[in-house]
């Protein structure tokens, strides 16, 4: 008896996951009825988006042994460039970190086993991924883009100010102040 309900009891289970793999999802709609659209997007010989290269891109600039790039500020309500300076390699974010922000120990940590850290030689576990980029944390938003001479630009908007970092000098009419000048040279 014990035998022929767990049967059944099993053939109902089987039967009810069988069921609910052959529903399917409704496509999330606007209340005016409209439905989620998607998108075909090309890709090129390596099975890349514009988007991947760019990133792959920017990371390799970011990293070439001796990348200068050039940063300005500029005013957003004249226009003018308030601050120049070279950056070597590429500006990094307050925000961005080498190790994540929270960990806990090891043998506390069972959901976190493939994010483990080690920290002064002790291992722990952390629910942070780590970012392409290698490191952990956040970054100011910003947007950045490669132009038609493939000149490398990336523009955070804040305030009162604007700042523009590129890979080739600009040509600005003056500067406000010039990091790159010392009292010797100006």
């Amino acid at each position: 008896m014990k035998k022929t309900i767990k049967s059944m009891v099993m053939l109902f289970l089987i039967a009810i996951s069988f069921a609910s793999c052959q529903m399917s999802t409704p496509q999330a709609t606007s209340d005016s009825g409209v439905k989620k659209a998607t998108a075909q997007i090309a890709t090129d010989l390596s099975g890349h988006t514009t988007e991947q290269n760019n990133i792959t891109e920017r990371y390799k600039r970011d990293n070439a042994p001796g990348s200068i790039k050039h940063l300005y500020i500029i005013s957003a309500y004249s226009g003018q460039v308030l601050i120049y300076s070279t950056v070597k390699g590429k500006v990094t974010s307050s925000g961005k970190r080498l190790t994540p922000s929270s960990v806990v120990g090891y043998n506390q940590a069972t959901a976190y086993n493939d994010n483990i850290v080690q920290i002064n030689g002790n291992n722990y576990c952390t629910n942070e991924v780590i970012q392409d980029d290698g490191t952990y944390g956040s970054s100011a938003e910003y947007i950045y883009w490669f132009d038609s001479k493939n000149i490398y630009h990336q523009q955070y908007i804040t305030g009162g100010m604007m700042v523009h970092i590129s890979d080739q000098p600009l040509a600005v009419k003056n500067v406000t102040l010039n990091m790159e000048l010392t009292n010797s040279n100006q």
